[in-house]
């Protein structure tokens, strides 16, 4: 039956048409923004996702930054931190020199003078950005390093960068050796204890002194240092006590060490006497006779070069700089113990900034890295296909030209009715 209200053929040919239609602008879309997905009504879940995944992509490059920043500013302090340990390695060979009594101790002492002068300098301007790791003015800093995003949130992560205190201020020294070893100032003791077994070496403290939180007394024994740091509870006792606990700490620490026929006593402070701490060399009989000869004798298997050194709270980690005086024999003894611990603390302050640079290093190559993945990532999500797009615009277009075609047709069919009324 034909009809003339109801074309039936018009009617498919043009829905046909209209879908052909929205094809095809859909593939133009894509080919236009590059994207299959390009709002949320093209997939609300997908969109969603890189959405988020952008969000992530942008904060990580902010991360970068951030690494750069402190990886820059860790450098700084890497390179002045080598710098002073190269400075005190040359301070050290001064005062090896100094050792020698027939040499010009006041012009070594110039020397050292000009080298501590250096130090300062670089500890100064050891900055980036404002920013000092290496002058006791910053205990730590957070570098930036991740956005870790959980089922609860995104949290930020740190890397955190511990500062190295390698200035060489707020020293105030304390006369607190007794003994007839201890330097003009007498907060600096040194002696030699000779391998032999006949030797004994004691370093007195004054019972009088009182300490507060945070001093403390180093022993350096040849290679080895120990350290005793007064707390709170030590400097709430009387000077003499605090005298004793010191000591005792000092022997404990000295006797964790190990060294072999080293004996660590102890004489304790009273009303009239002043503490000391005495080392001596043991006898080791190895033939296990109850009278050894000579040749049955093991003592050190060198000379000890013994400092006491003492340390008031809240100097820098190089404030033994203050003291170095090599002008006299005592003063160059103990000058060789104390440039030990300062460059042992300059190296391990290197050393921490190396590390920590490295990992930042690190950090930062992976974030690089992540973001480089995490973009490929939404590309794969919501990118169009190119080569499929074009191809497919090909058949679109061709079908949309048939489509056209089956409606003009389809229109001309109520004309033919016509002809049964001619």
């Amino acid at each position: 039956m034909s009809s003339i209200l109801t074309n039936s053929s018009a009617m498919v040919a043009l829905q046909t048409l209209k879908g052909i239609n929205s094809g095809l602008a859909k593939t133009q879309a894509e080919i236009s923004t590059g994207k299959s997905i390009a709002s949320a009504k093209d997939n609300a879940a997908i969109w969603a996702i890189s959405k988020v995944m952008e969000s992530d992509v942008k904060g990580f490059s902010g991360i970068s930054d951030s690494l750069a920043l402190g990886e820059s500013t860790v450098a700084v302090a890497r390179q002045a931190s080598e710098t002073i340990t190269d400075l005190l390695t040359d301070m050290k060979g001064k005062i090896v020199a100094a050792q020698e009594s027939n040499v010009d101790r006041g012009k070594i002492q110039n020397d050292i003078n000009a080298l501590k002068d250096q130090i300062n300098s670089v500890i100064g301007a050891a900055q980036f950005n404002g920013l000092n790791l290496v002058d006791g003015s910053n205990s730590s800093v957070n570098v930036l390093s991740s956005l870790d995003r959980t089922a609860t949130g995104v949290n930020a992560a740190h890397i955190q960068v511990d500062g190295q205190n390698l200035s060489t201020g707020g020293y105030t020294a304390k006369a607190v050796f007794s003994s007839a070893n201890a330097s003009t100032t007498k907060d600096v003791a040194a002696a030699t204890l000779a391998k032999a077994d006949t030797s004994t070496v004691s370093f007195t403290l004054d019972r009088t002194i009182t300490y507060a939180e945070g001093d403390a007394i180093s022993m350096r024994i040849g290679e080895q240092e120990v350290r005793y740091t007064v707390s709170a509870g030590d400097a709430a006792q009387t000077a003499t006590e605090q005298s004793n606990r010191i000591l005792a700490g000092l022997a404990s620490a000295i006797d964790a060490l190990g060294i072999a026929d080293l004996e660590i006593t102890t004489s304790a402070a009273d009303g009239s006497n002043d503490g000391a701490i005495t080392l001596t060399v043991t006898d080791t009989a190895i033939d296990g006779l109850a009278t050894d000869t000579p040749a049955d004798v093991v003592g050190l298997d060198q000379d000890l070069n013994i400092t006491a050194q003492f340390h008031s709270a809240g100097a820098g980690g190089l404030s033994a700089l203050t003291g170095l005086d090599v002008t006299t024999n005592t003063g160059a003894t103990a000058a060789l113990g104390a440039i030990e611990s300062l460059i042992d603390t300059a190296t391990n302050a290197a050393a921490n900034f190396g590390s920590i640079e490295g990992r930042i290093q690190t950090q930062s190559e992976f974030i690089s890295n992540l973001s480089d993945a995490m973009k490929t990532g939404i590309g794969s999500l919501v990118d169009a296909d190119m080569e499929e797009a074009s191809a497919r615009l090909q058949s679109l277009q061709t079908q949309q030209q048939l489509g056209i075609q089956a409606l003009s047709i389809a229109n001309q069919q109520p004309q033919n009715i016509l002809s049964l009324f001619r």
